[in-house]
């Protein structure tokens, strides 16, 4: 009976029995949970759904400058959050910096803060309140980019967008098919409560109501007048354009806080970028022979419609050099990132070098990339690491083999910021949507994380079987050149998987992202066996046509990470090409809580009075005491049963594990579609 309970605590929701590189947890249970779906199955009922509104706060006030926070954000992790939820907030956060002014700040001791804690589903207040500790609660299924997004918008000052004056001007409210009882969370406020600051309505709002919210059964509940738009509202992908025009505008925010530069060549002056000295120089094209037919920006569209720069190799001496720099930045002191799409048609000894010039300092050279027809526009992002005011320089060097080609480059972006890990580049995917059948998967190369981990991505193009009409994606572990010297099972490492909307400013992106965490107290269902455990052991072999083998764990993931008709609504397919974005970063740091409230306030000045949340010391020793003791019995089942997993594990033999062929865990970025096995090895 306790090895049952145990079970159920520590393997919730795991619906496989014996863990095998075929095995997958669906995160999400099959739903496309959105905020309200959580909050109602949580048996929430609060204002418009995910609003915290004491009726005693007029909410005509709510659009006055007292409610406006700072634009460095006093905020506050609380012990409850989910490991995987804390990380997806700081991701929320890094949005919110490269594409606003605003910021956000570990408390310190401020008299306001943003309290993020698990709560019984996904809400927050209306601006800032004046409280003091002001809770935003983030709790199961809520930890999604595009939800926590929706939730500091709440926070700092946005109403859900269907709300607004001139809502009925563009959508018709089905008001038979609303929940009895639901109504109210339909209703508009004039501009003396919300103030729409100029901006036409947004359909493609984070902040919009879904189609279906509210109601009583599939029937939609929200009707827009233009049809196109009716799978577009209720989209949780992240930040419109026009989310951010608001939120700019409110805040007064005239540059963001990380974002540097974004270039297209669109116009003449070239971004303001300037040549070197030589003959040989980089020059402005539509199209080139032996290059690409179009640039960029415009990919899948129409030829020559847009602008790229193009250094030809085949018109220089071997040995030329021949530079274009950008004009001088001014990056926050830290890590950067570089990104850019690059079309490589030189001869193979013809080199890119990407360096960079910081004032009064030598060029530091950060990458070289070797010549050699690509035939497409290939993404590349490199991190930088700047300290004070520089250029990039983009510098071609001839070889001796014969070209009739060069470099072309395009779509440069830089901030500062952490580039993700790895680029997975799927070609010909409109071709593959349109032929890989529900229920089959393909795999990403393998990849290697800053802490030495194997991983890789699988993806049902066409959804799962029993979830047809969606992208799946699944996380995996795999065996690989460090796992004699990694942790098993593998601890507290956040998987960030991401398909790219391949707008040319990167402050437009509104790319799909989904967060998972390796928690290595996950057992299967049984109880036997660690989820995350070195894939030899809980993994399937998989062999390569070439007789090179590795194993793959379990995946975790959701089957629900997009749906087709959100797939075509942005540019996640440009020209016929898909690119996701993964990394898989530590976040055990994420353990040590921050500093408690009072110890946080101490050490920044004079303790604050006293507030309502002051307990009895008795009743809190009792409870402490009660849920150590709790604690204690648990603790000591569990150590128990992972002893005995741990013993029965090394008294195994290992089979060895050959790596022939290690594409990912090199620079090598473009691949080919790996189909899944007909069958486990």
């Amino acid at each position: 009976m306790v090895l049952r309970w145990m079970i159920l605590v520590f393997g919730l929701g795991l619906t496989v029995a014996k863990l095998t590189g075929d095995a997958e947890i669906d995160v999400d249970e099959g739903h496309d949970w959105d905020i309200f779906d959580i909050n109602e199955a949580a048996g929430l009922d609060l204002l418009e759904g995910d609003i915290q509104h004491p009726k005693t706060i007029d909410r005509n006030s709510i659009i006055g400058d007292e409610y406006r926070w700072p634009t460095t954000v006093p905020y506050y992790l609380e012990d409850s959050l989910e490991m995987n939820a804390k990380g997806v907030v700081l991701k929320a956060f890094d949005q919110y910096r490269l594409k606003t002014c605003i910021d956000f700040t570990p408390w310190k001791g401020e008299e306001n803060y943003i309290s993020v804690f698990k709560g019984s589903g996904c809400y927050s207040s209306v601006g800032n309140r004046h409280v003091g500790k002001q809770e935003l609660s983030i709790g199961s299924n809520c930890d999604s980019l595009g939800t926590v997004e929706h939730e500091f918008l709440h926070a700092l000052g946005f109403w859900h967008e269907q709300s607004r004056a001139d809502r009925d001007d563009y959508v018709n409210i089905m008001w038979d098919q609303i929940e009895s009882g639901k109504e109210h969370n339909f209703n508009t406020y004039d501009d003396t409560v919300s103030s729409s600051l100029g901006v036409p309505y947004d359909y493609s709002s984070v902040m919009h109501y879904s189609k279906t919210s509210f109601s009583t059964g599939s029937e939609p509940t929200i009707v827009t007048k233009i049809p196109y738009f009716m799978d577009i509202i209720g989209q949780r992908m992240g930040f419109s354009e026009n989310d951010l025009t608001k939120l700019n505008r409110l805040y007064n925010c005239t540059t963001s806080s990380t974002f540097v530069d974004s270039c297209n060549f669109e116009e003449e002056n070239i971004c303001g970028m300037i040549q070197g000295s030589n003959q040989w120089e980089w020059k402005r094209h539509r199209s080139v022979d032996g290059g690409p037919q179009t640039d960029s920006t415009n990919r899948g569209e129409c030829e020559g419609k847009g602008f790229f720069m193009h250094l030809s190799t085949g018109s220089a001496q071997p040995g030329e050099r021949a530079s274009l720099e950008s004009r001088w930045f001014y990056p926050k002191s830290g890590p950067q990132c570089l990104q850019f799409f690059l079309h490589n048609s030189a001869a193979p000894d013809d080199v890119l070098n990407i360096w960079v010039n910081e004032f009064g300092e030598e060029m530091k050279l950060f990458k070289s990339i070797s010549g050699g027809a690509m035939g497409s526009w290939e993404l590349h992002n490199i991190d930088l690491e700047v300290t004070k005011k520089a250029r990039v320089v983009f510098e071609g060097v001839r070889g001796n083999s014969p070209s009739s080609g060069g470099f072309s480059v395009d779509d440069i972006n830089l901030s500062s910021a952490k580039c993700p890990q790895h680029i997975w580049h799927v070609h010909n995917i409109t071709s593959l949507l349109a032929s890989t059948p529900a229920g089959q998967k393909i795999y990403s190369p393998r990849f290697l994380s800053p802490s030495g981990y194997s991983f890789q991505i699988g993806v049902y193009l066409n959804g799962i079987s029993t979830r047809p009409g969606y992208m799946a994606m699944y996380f995996h572990l795999t065996s690989g050149p460090n796992d004699p010297n990694l942790k098993w099972p593998c601890p507290w490492q956040q998987a960030t998987m991401v398909l790219m909307d391949q707008q040319s400013d990167i402050r437009q992106q509104m790319n799909m992202h989904r967060m998972i965490t390796t928690d290595p107290n996950k057992l299967s269902s049984d109880g036997t066996e660690f989820f995350w455990d070195d894939p030899t052991k809980v993994g399937s072999k998989v062999t390569a046509a070439d007789g090179s083998f590795y194993y793959r764990g379990p995946g975790y993931g959701t089957s629900t990470f997009i749906t087709h008709s959100r797939l075509q609504s942005r540019k996640f397919i440009k020209g016929d090409d898909a690119f996701f974005l993964v990394s898989l970063d530590d976040i055990s740091h994420l353990l040590d809580n921050q500093p408690p409230a009072r110890f946080a306030a101490r050490a920044a000045g004079p303790l604050p009075a006293d507030d309502a949340q002051s307990y009895p010391l008795t009743a809190v020793t009792a409870v402490a005491a009660i849920m150590a003791g709790t604690v204690l019995v648990v603790s000591l089942i569990f150590v128990g049963n992972a002893r005995r997993l741990r013993r029965g594990r090394s008294q195994g033999s290992m089979e060895g594990v050959v790596i022939q062929n290690t594409d990912g865990f090199t620079d090598e970025r473009r691949s080919s579609v790996l189909p899944a096995p007909l069958s486990a090895p």
